[in-house]
């Protein structure tokens, strides 16, 4: 009877002591806040949006109101459809042959360039054979040299075989990618597994079979990444395709865009900034839509192997 009417008592005196041990180990099981963290990631955020909401404000305003409104609001006559109307329609409509010139350029250079960088890095990751080692330099190096260095070069190089103001002008240099090789040479090293490799050779399947049921699988996170910078790179190439072409129908849309914004600083041009920066905007939102839509592909595949069955 006494041992019963003890244990009341002493679990009473050690209840505070078990509330703070329970209230310990919740706010472990709780996500910490930094109030100092939160602020440098909000004003990263907000640095990161503030171009695209000054982007989209504007395009709602009409020439007028582009100059007479504040510019991180809306004026007073929403603009934006009549805006898009006049894009797609000023100048007989090429503003849509500027678009279909890029998604030409972005689909088979940055295509083209993703295949190739994965081929080879696959190879020189996967592959020994006599040069490895230089190959391995010359692809640092080339990796260290920025494009507009080589744009001038490769105009004389182009000139020399009469492919300037062509489309091949734009879409050869676009199929070199070697950071894109680097980055799937260093990928695929710890990717793939040799042990996978010789259990497919050993089934019967030749290299070529292997690649694209096996190893190409594996490489999806890698070959994602690769695809990502190599459509930005080459849907906001500037330089290259200024030097190389020289007719306006041949123009992406990053070069016609400054051709209309110039039209206001030649003599007898009309100034049609309401039409650049909705052009602009249009031009961002295929870019937003492909990160989008492989974002999925990309986290997916990252997260694979990461639990150990």
């Amino acid at each position: 009877m006494a041992i019963t009417e003890q244990a009341p008592a002493s679990a009473k005196r050690h209840a505070p002591r078990l509330a703070r041990t329970s209230s310990r180990i919740a706010g472990h099981g709780r996500s910490r806040k930094s109030v100092t963290l939160t602020v440098l990631m909000s004003l990263m955020l907000i640095y990161a949006l503030l171009p695209l909401f000054w982007l989209f404000v504007n395009s709602t305003k009409t020439q007028g109101d582009l100059f007479s409104t504040f510019g991180l609001w809306f004026g007073g006559h929403f603009a934006l459809w009549d805006n898009i109307r006049d894009t797609f329609t000023y100048n007989h409509g090429i503003f849509v042959r500027w678009l279909g010139n890029t998604l030409l350029y972005v689909v088979v250079g940055a295509g083209g360039a993703t295949l190739l960088a994965t081929l080879a890095g696959y190879g020189l990751a996967k592959y020994d054979f006599p040069g490895k080692r230089g190959v391995f330099a010359v692809v640092l190096g080339a990796v260290a040299v920025p494009g507009t260095a080589l744009a001038v070069p490769t105009f004389l190089l182009f000139s020399k075989l009469g492919l300037t103001n062509t489309p091949w002008a734009v879409i050869i240099p676009s199929l070199v990618s070697p950071f894109g090789l680097y980055l799937i040479w260093v990928y695929a090293q710890d990717a793939i597994p040799k042990e996978l490799l010789e259990a497919s050779r050993m089934d019967g399947a030749g290299e070529l079979r292997t690649f694209f049921t096996v190893s190409l699988r594996l490489l999806s996170p890698g070959v994602v990444t690769v695809l990502l910078f190599t459509v930005v790179a080459t849907w906001n190439n500037y330089f290259l395709p200024l030097v190389m072409l020289s007719q306006p129908s041949l123009y992406p849309l990053t070069v016609g865009l400054n051709q209309w914004n110039a039209q206001s600083h030649t003599v007898g041009g009309q100034a049609i900034y309401n039409l650049v920066i909705t052009g602009s905007l249009l031009t961002v939102v295929p870019i937003v839509i492909a990160f989008v839509f492989m974002q999925r592909y990309w986290r997916s595949g990252l997260t694979a192997g990461s639990v150990k069955q």
